[in-house]
C-alpha cells in the first residue's frame, strides 16, 4: 500500500456508562517509525491501544491500520499485528521454544516457516541459551522477552508494546531497550510506558495523552523548542563582566544575557536567543577573536519528563495536536 501512513486514526472515541475513555483521537503513525504514547494512569493509552488490535471495539470513529478498518477487516489487521499487553499473558507450564511453535502455529504459519521463525527470535531476543526452560521458571526480564519474541514471531508490520519494561532491573531495561530500538525501519513500533527515558533513547515522536486526548504529538525537540520559546545558552569565560557586556552586544540574536561571577577568573554568562537561535557559534567566535579562555560552552534543553509534566499538568494549556 505504497507510503501509506501504518497507523490512522481520525475522531475514535470509546465511552463507558458514566466516562469517555477516549475523546476523538485524530493521529497518524508513519511505517518504520517507532513512537511513545504517554500519559498518566487512565490516559486512554491502553484503550487506545486494544482498539488499534482488535481486542476492544470504539463508539466512534474509524482506525486503520497497514491500510485496513480494524472494524470491518480485523483479520487482516490481527494479521499485521504483534501485540504485547501490559500483563504478559505466557503459558507458564510450557517451555520457551514449545510455547512460541505453540503460538506461530496460531498465528497462521506451517510447520517449516513457524521452526524457521522460532530460532529467528529466540536469537534477536537471545532466547536461545534458555529455549527449553519452563516459562514459569523465568525471571522477569526472560519473561518479557518472551512476550516480545511472542509479538515478532509471525513478521508483523505493526508492533504493540504495553508497558513492555514494567519491573525490569537496569540490566534487562538496557536489552530490551536495545532491543525494541533494532526494530525500528522493519516494523512500525507503538510503545506505551513510564519510563521516560526509555523514550527518549528509543522514539523518534511521542503522543502524549490526557484524559482520552492527544495533547501533543512531535519529536522531542520540536516539543521542548515549542514549550520553551527560546533555548538559554551557558558559557563560562574569563573576563570581565564588562567587556563581555560590550561583546555581547555585537552579537545581534541576543535577546538577554544574566552574567555573574564563577569559579576563579571566571565569568559565568547565561544568554537567551531570540527564536529559539542557537548562538554557540557566535560566542565561541567571540571569545576566540579576543583571546578569552572559555571551559564551558552549552545549550540548555527541555528534558522528555519536562515536556510531560507540562503538558499533562491540569492547567497545561491549549490542545497541541
Amino acid at each position: 500500500m505504497g507510503n501509506d501512513p501504518m497507523i490512522e486514526v481520525a475522531d475514535l472515541t470509546k465511552k463507558y456508562p458514566g466516562r469517555t475513555a477516549v475523546a476523538g483521537l485524530t493521529f497518524q503513525v508513519g511505517r518504520g517509525e517507532i513512537v511513545g504514547f504517554l500519559g498518566p494512569n487512565g490516559a486512554g493509552k491502553s484503550t487506545t491501544m486494544r482498539i488499534l488490535s482488535c481486542y476492544l471495539p470504539a463508539t466512534s470513529g474509524t482506525a486503520r491500520v497497514a491500510g485496513y478498518d480494524v472494524f470491518t477487516q480485523s483479520m487482516e489487521v490481527r494479521r499485521r499485528i504483534g501485540y504485547m499487553p501490559e500483563n504478559n499473558p505466557l503459558h507458564p507450564e510450557m517451555r520457551v521454544r514449545e510455547y512460541l511453535k505453540f503460538r506461530a502455529r496460531l498465528k497462521g504459519l506451517g510447520i517449516a516457516k513457524s521452526r524457521e521463525r522460532v530460532d529467528t527470535v529466540l536469537e534477536q531476543c537471545s532466547l536461545t541459551g534458555v529455549s527449553k526452560r519452563i516459562v514459569g521458571q523465568l525471571s522477569k526480564g526472560f519473561r518479557q522477552r518472551v512476550g516480545l519474541a511472542d509479538a515478532l514471531v509471525h513478521e508483523p508490520d505493526l508492533i504493540i508494546l504495553d508497558e513492555p519494561t514494567i519491573g525490569l532491573d537496569p540490566e534487562q531495561l538496557r536489552s530490551v531497550r536495545q532491543l525494541i530500538k533494532n526494530l525500528g525501519g522493519k516494523h512500525t513500533v507503538l510503545i506505551s510506558t513510564h519510563i521516560l527515558p526509555e523514550v527518549e533513547m528509543t522514539c523518534s515522536r511521542v503522543l502524549i495523552m490526557r484524559q482520552g486526548r492527544i495533547l501533543a504529538a512531535d519529536t522531542p525537540d520540536n516539543l521542548g523548542r515549542a514549550l520553551s520559546g527560546a533555548h538559554q545558552v551557558v558559557a563560562e569565560i574569563a573576563a570581565t563582566a564588562a567587556e563581555l557586556r560590550e561583546a555581547f552586544e555585537d552579537i545581534p540574536e541576543l535577546n538577554d544575557c544574566d552574567i555573574a561571577p564563577a569559579e576563579g577568573d571566571y565569568m559565568r554568562c547565561s544568554v537567551t536567543a531570540t527564536d529559539g537561535a542557537d548562538v554557540r557559534v557566535q560566542i565561541y567566535d567571540m571569545a576566540r577573536a579576543r583571546n578569552w579562555r572559555m571551559r564551558e560552552l552549552t545549550r540548555s534543553r527541555l528534558t522528555l519528563e519536562d515536556i510531560y509534566v507540562r503538558v499533562t499538568r491540569p492547567d497545561g494549556g491549549e490542545d497541541r495536536n
